[in-house]
Protein backbone atom coordinates (compact mmCIF):
# COMPACT_ATOMS: atom_id res chain seq x y z
CA UNK A 1 0.00 0.00 0.00
CA UNK A 2 1.47 3.31 -1.08
CA UNK A 3 0.87 6.29 1.15
CA UNK A 4 0.86 9.72 -0.45
CA UNK A 5 1.10 12.90 1.60
CA UNK A 6 -0.39 16.10 0.23
CA UNK A 7 -0.38 19.59 1.67
CA UNK A 8 -3.54 21.67 1.45
CA UNK A 9 -2.84 25.32 2.13
CA UNK A 10 -1.68 25.84 5.70
CA UNK A 11 -3.21 22.58 6.91
CA UNK A 12 -1.10 19.59 7.97
CA UNK A 13 -0.35 16.88 5.43
CA UNK A 14 -3.21 14.50 4.77
CA UNK A 15 -2.61 10.79 4.24
CA UNK A 16 -4.27 9.19 1.24
CA UNK A 17 -3.92 5.45 0.76
CA UNK A 18 -3.87 4.50 -2.89
CA UNK A 19 -5.20 1.02 -2.18
CA UNK A 20 -8.25 2.54 -0.51
CA UNK A 21 -10.31 -0.17 1.12
CA UNK A 22 -8.91 -3.11 -0.86
CA UNK A 23 -7.47 -5.93 1.20
CA UNK A 24 -3.84 -6.93 0.61
CA UNK A 25 -5.06 -10.46 -0.16
CA UNK A 26 -8.46 -10.36 -1.85
CA UNK A 27 -11.22 -12.72 -0.72
CA UNK A 28 -11.77 -13.90 -4.29
CA UNK A 29 -8.17 -14.99 -4.90
CA UNK A 30 -9.23 -17.27 -7.78
CA UNK A 31 -10.14 -14.15 -9.76
CA UNK A 32 -6.51 -12.99 -9.62
CA UNK A 33 -4.46 -16.21 -9.82
CA UNK A 34 -4.59 -18.86 -12.50
CA UNK A 35 -4.86 -22.61 -11.79
CA UNK A 36 -1.09 -23.14 -12.03
CA UNK A 37 -0.41 -20.32 -9.57
CA UNK A 38 -3.03 -21.66 -7.16
CA UNK A 39 -1.48 -25.13 -7.31
CA UNK A 40 2.02 -23.71 -6.74
CA UNK A 41 0.76 -21.57 -3.86
CA UNK A 42 -0.87 -24.58 -2.21
CA UNK A 43 2.40 -26.51 -2.55
CA UNK A 44 4.41 -23.59 -1.09
CA UNK A 45 2.01 -23.27 1.85
CA UNK A 46 2.96 -26.81 2.89
CA UNK A 47 6.50 -25.43 3.39
CA UNK A 48 5.36 -22.43 5.43
CA UNK A 49 5.19 -19.87 2.63
CA UNK A 50 2.12 -17.65 2.36
CA UNK A 51 0.53 -15.23 -0.03
CA UNK A 52 1.56 -11.81 1.32
CA UNK A 53 -0.33 -9.52 -1.05
CA UNK A 54 -1.52 -9.15 -4.62
CA UNK A 55 -0.59 -6.01 -6.51
CA UNK A 56 -3.41 -5.09 -8.84
CA UNK A 57 -2.17 -2.36 -11.18
CA UNK A 58 -4.74 -0.94 -13.58
CA UNK A 59 -4.77 -2.55 -17.02
CA UNK A 60 -1.94 -4.95 -16.07
CA UNK A 61 -1.67 -8.53 -14.90
CA UNK A 62 -1.97 -8.89 -11.09
CA UNK A 63 1.29 -9.69 -9.28
CA UNK A 64 1.14 -12.25 -6.46
CA UNK A 65 3.82 -11.71 -3.80
CA UNK A 66 4.69 -14.53 -1.40
CA UNK A 67 6.90 -14.64 1.68
CA UNK A 68 8.42 -17.38 3.80
CA UNK A 69 7.27 -18.23 7.34
CA UNK A 70 10.02 -16.09 8.90
CA UNK A 71 9.23 -13.13 6.65
CA UNK A 72 12.85 -13.00 5.50
CA UNK A 73 12.46 -14.07 1.88
CA UNK A 74 10.03 -12.59 -0.62
CA UNK A 75 9.23 -13.66 -4.16
CA UNK A 76 6.78 -13.15 -6.98
CA UNK A 77 4.59 -16.09 -7.96
CA UNK A 78 4.84 -15.91 -11.75
CA UNK A 79 2.01 -16.89 -14.09
CA UNK A 80 3.78 -20.20 -14.89
CA UNK A 81 3.86 -21.17 -11.18
CA UNK A 82 7.57 -20.46 -10.74
CA UNK A 83 8.72 -18.22 -7.88
CA UNK A 84 10.95 -15.33 -8.86
CA UNK A 85 13.14 -14.68 -5.83
CA UNK A 86 14.76 -11.60 -7.42
CA UNK A 87 11.76 -9.75 -8.80
CA UNK A 88 13.08 -6.22 -8.30
CA UNK A 89 10.10 -5.19 -6.20
CA UNK A 90 10.31 -2.00 -4.20
CA UNK A 91 8.99 -2.84 -0.75
CA UNK A 92 8.76 -0.70 2.34
CA UNK A 93 10.57 -2.05 5.44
Amino acid sequence: MLVVRQKHGGYPAMTIRKRGVQAAVPDNIKAFLNDIQLLALHHMESYGWQLWFVRRPLFQVPVAVVKDAEGERVGVLEIDGQVNMQPGLQLRP
